[in-house]
């Protein structure tokens, strides 16, 4: 076996709760790509420690690599042959860095003023939460802080003049977070996952960006109120949970395949350069080897499932 593959991996983030393995946008796209892709990774949750305040999560720890950050995550695991990606075409490639973009530009602002700005939201859901994970005295400290950096980061993407208070800022970025939410509904359609019968990276970023909208009790959101129109898209949520987060998934990876897809090498060759996310994601895979993935066979979905019959 491969000495690389071999090395333990540990994903530190934070826990879950409300169905779903963790609360965290960042940790859910990491733990669902990782499942998508066979790799094994023991999860070592935060809670409850002083790293509520110091870490930055998800981090994933193999050997004398630590990687932050889900696209750099992500890239890790390609190295080590996990690749749900192989499969893809370059245009379907090019479709994965665009709409990852749309979402961090779309979707995450109205997801942050949802839990981290909205009043309501925050003292009834999100503030005890993380409060209640956190040990003391820093129970005082993370939803303040975690708060803060959302307000900021809401006003310094979408706060540009004459937007410039929170308020004014709101029904932009709702807007924008319903059209996104709409596009990725039509996108999806009547399938389980956004290209074929297998999930990639794509299907991990709006798992993660979606899951937690669907999954929270949020006293107040309109937005989830406009997510539980789409049906599919609350069916894609709860079917990635069936078939790779229950707890009978017993899945384990088979063994690697050798064969190499030229088509992985031309997946930056149409990538929008106008966007710096694009551009940064477009960097990793151009690093990527070009071996087949060490990935697990397609899972059955729900729908299948249901309409199977016995003979």
């Amino acid at each position: 076996m491969n000495q690389n593959m071999a090395t333990p991996m540990e994903l530190r983030c934070w826990g879950g709760d409300w169905g779903l393995p963790s609360v965290h946008n960042e940790s859910l796209i990491v733990l669902a790509y990782a499942k998508f892709s066979g790799a094994k990774v023991t999860v070592s949750p935060i809670d409850w420690t002083w790293r509520t305040l110091t870490a930055t999560v998800p981090e994933l720890v193999c050997g004398d690599s630590t990687v932050t950050e889900p696209t750099q995550i992500l890239n890790f695991l390609r190295k080590r042959r996990f690749n749900a990606d192989y499969e893809l075409t370059a245009r379907q490639g090019a479709d994965t860095m665009a709409y990852i973009a749309l979402l961090e530009e779309k979707l995450r602002p109205a997801l942050l003023h949802t839990f981290w700005v909205d009043a309501e939201n925050y003292a009834n859901l999100t503030r005890p939460w993380f409060a209640s994970r956190s040990p003391f005295p820093l129970n005082f400290l993370v939803p303040s802080c975690h708060a803060s950096t959302a307000l900021s980061r809401i006003l310094l993407t979408k706060g540009e003049s004459p937007l410039h208070r929170i308020t004014e800022v709101e029904g932009k970025i709702y807007s924008d977070a319903k059209e996104c939410l709409n596009l990725l509904s039509y996108r999806l359609g009547t399938e389980n996952y956004f290209f074929g019968n297998s999930p990639a990276s794509l299907d991990a970023f709006v798992f993660g960006f979606v899951a937690p909208l669907h999954k929270a009790s949020l006293p107040s959101s309109p937005l989830q109120s406009h997510l539980r129109q789409l049906a599919n898209l609350t069916h894609f949520c709860d079917n990635i949970l069936a078939v790779y987060f229950s707890s009978n998934h017993t899945g384990s990876p088979p063994p690697v395949q050798e064969t190499v897809d030229a088509n992985l090498q031309k997946l930056t060759q149409l990538v929008n350069k106008e966007s710096n996310l694009i551009e940064k994601m477009d960097d990793n895979l151009r690093s990527s080897p070009q071996h087949k993935p060490h990935r697990p066979d397609p899972k059955p979905n729900l729908a299948n499932e249901k309409s199977s019959t016995p003979s």
